[in-house]
């Protein structure tokens, strides 16, 4: 069924949602034909991390109808694949966004209908509370119902499995398939949601308790016999980002031993509004979005901000020095916290020389590579992950089955995992740590800046300069990448960029990798995403890749220099050699 009025009709025959099924009403009544096809086909992707997207009526979009259908399919796939389904049940929990409430409640009485227990958190949660909720609970998956930090008009449903991580394949495509066999709604009564059915509780209060404990030691190797004194005179700005951080923000400052008066909020953004009124986006990424985070804390003489984006998964901190403000990138504060964490693993009062060969840090493919520096250079075990913390966190846990102890993992877009705590990303968890190790340096006369100095000293200088393009469509994006390819003629991969040399080719999109013996890439390689990663001479290493959730081909690219800016101007130079010789006008992607 591919006609657009065809869909519609299905889709009337389907929703019981009165405001999505008015507007389907009047596309079909005022014949808006582009507009239904836009709306109906093709159907929301269910991909790794879920679906993410508009909140509008029809199969394209998410909505009351596409999130009963993702929760059929995912409890039908969960009763296949794991034991004990309906009684182990699932943890559920939503962000502050529009609909997120309604969204939580529609799933919670969909798994009810397979008689699925549910762990439904009854108040608005940052993310990484659903997966510590299904390792804490021991459940059979999790549902977050979130859009992070996309704009006010997207929301998302986002899935774990039992092991606490982000799906991965298979099991990506087997909910997918599952979906589509189950598209019949089987409810639309939430009512067992608000009556106290006996197969939903809430828990809540005995996750978050479980969370705060293991944060708190989190910020500790697990085997160390006392915590750091409190941080004195240490104070701070934190912005929610008009998201749902704050209690949870302040819980752990807390726990640490701050007082109130050493957190600052910036109060225009520290109450959840899904209209975000205060940032043209809820990123701490984007220029300008810790504006209101610079100027509270001028205004109290505060020289470090905390800001995590709506759903509280990312950190970003700023530090202001020389009286100008500078925002760590999130290799930088990777760095910072991996250096932390390996100190107090090596400063705990349990012998660690035989244990450090046994400890394992990862960073993504678009990630640092500064890391794998320290690695060599400090003796612990390093790995690279695919993009995104369901590789990340599901290669922690392959790591600590083979005998290591992965403590620290992170990805450059402001994302960082504490394993002890959870297998995902976690402002808070980071923030407790990155506190802790604010102490510690401020005992040794350094601030955060100061001490990333000395780290660029000894191990050199890494810079980024990342950026990104806006492609017109999917066949544009893959037009880029052939013609990439297609430039090296009937050898493997080009051999130059610019004058520079290419030293390692990595394309996980066809499989091959100029550094192994058998050209075979050691990372998963996908014909279903765009990717390629090389080194040239002169220290600079980039990687160029297709979004699989915007229409955008971003551009990675770091040097390596005896000086930052030695360091920057490499990377500056490549990736001017990349828009000029690789990514054509003629493609139509464009620079933001």
């Amino acid at each position: 069924m591919t006609n657009a009025r065809e869909l519609a009709e299905e889709w009337l025959r389907l929703d019981q949602d009165p405001t999505t099924r008015e507007d389907v009403k009047q596309l079909l009544v005022e014949g808006k034909e582009d507009e239904l096809k836009e709306r109906m086909n093709p159907r929301i992707a269910f991909g790794t991390a879920g679906l993410r997207g508009p909140m509008q009526a029809g199969f394209a979009r998410l909505n009351s109808l596409t999130v009963i259908q993702a929760s059929q399919g995912l409890a039908e796939y969960l009763l296949e694949q794991e034991s004990d389904v309906r009684h182990r049940g699932v943890v559920i929990g939503r962000d502050a966004r529009h609909n997120s409430l309604k969204f939580a409640k529609l799933a919670a009485a969909a798994f009810v209908a397979k008689n699925i227990r549910v762990w439904l958190y009854s108040d608005p949660v940052h993310t990484p509370l659903v997966p510590f909720g299904v390792g804490e609970l021991g459940a059979a998956a999790g549902v977050m119902v979130t859009a992070s930090h996309n704009p006010a008009k997207d929301n998302g449903y986002k899935v774990y499995w039992s092991n606490g991580c982000q799906i991965i394949p298979p099991h990506d495509k087997g909910i997918a398939d599952a979906i589509l066999r189950n598209l019949e709604p089987v409810t639309w009564d939430t009512s067992v949601v608000d009556e106290d059915h006996l197969l939903i509780e809430s828990a809540i209060g005995l996750v978050e308790e479980a969370y705060f404990r293991a944060v708190r030691r989190g910020t500790v190797p697990e085997d160390a016999t006392a915590f750091p004194p409190a941080p004195e005179g240490l104070r701070f700005v934190y912005t929610p980002m008009h998201g749902v951080g704050l209690p949870f923000m302040e819980r752990a400052a807390k726990d640490l031993g701050f007082s109130v008066s050493d957190i600052v909020i910036v109060k225009e953004q520290a109450q959840p509004d899904p209209n975000f009124p205060t940032v043209v986006f809820p990123n701490p990424e984007e220029k300008g979005a810790l504006d209101l985070a610079m100027k509270t804390a001028d205004g109290e003489r505060i020289s470090l901000i905390l800001a995590s984006d709506p759903d509280a998964d990312r950190l970003a901190v700023a530090e202001k020095v020389d009286g100008k403000w500078i925002q760590f990138s999130g290799n930088q504060l990777g760095i910072l916290l991996a250096s932390y964490i390996l100190s107090s693993w090596r400063d705990s009062t349990i012998n660690c020389s035989s244990r450090d060969q046994e400890l394992a840090m990862l960073a993504s493919t678009v990630s640092s590579t500064m890391l794998a520096t320290f690695a060599e250079r400090e003796g612990f075990y390093y790995a690279e992950t695919l993009t995104g913390f369901k590789w990340l966190g599901n290669v922690s846990k392959h790591l600590d089955s083979k005998g290591y102890k992965t403590v620290f993992a992170f990805e450059e877009a402001l994302g960082y995992m504490i394993p002890s705590v959870v297998s995902d990303k976690d402002s808070i968890a980071a923030a407790a740590v990155f506190l802790t190790a604010a102490g510690e340096w401020q005992r040794q006369g350094l601030t955060p800046y100061r001490k990333l100095q000395e780290l660029f000293k000894t191990y050199g200088y890494f810079e980024d300069v990342n950026t990104y393009l806006i492609s017109p469509s999917p066949g544009a994006t893959n037009a880029v990448f052939q013609s990439i390819r297609s430039s090296a003629g009937d050898k493997p991969y080009p051999a130059q960029l610019g004058s520079r040399k290419v030293l390692r080719w990595r394309d996980l999109t066809e499989g091959y990798d100029s550094a192994t013996d058998d050209h075979e890439p050691v990372l998963p390689v996908s014909k279903e995403s765009q990717m390629i990663t090389c080194e040239v001479e002169g220290g600079v290493r980039f990687t160029i890749r297709g979004s699989g959730t915007e229409p955008k081909v971003k551009l990675y690219v770091e040097g390596k220099g005896a000086s930052e800016d030695e360091a920057r101007a490499a990377a500056k130079d490549v990736l001017d050699l990349l828009l000029r010789e690789w990514i054509k006008p003629e493609f139509g992607l464009k620079l933001p």
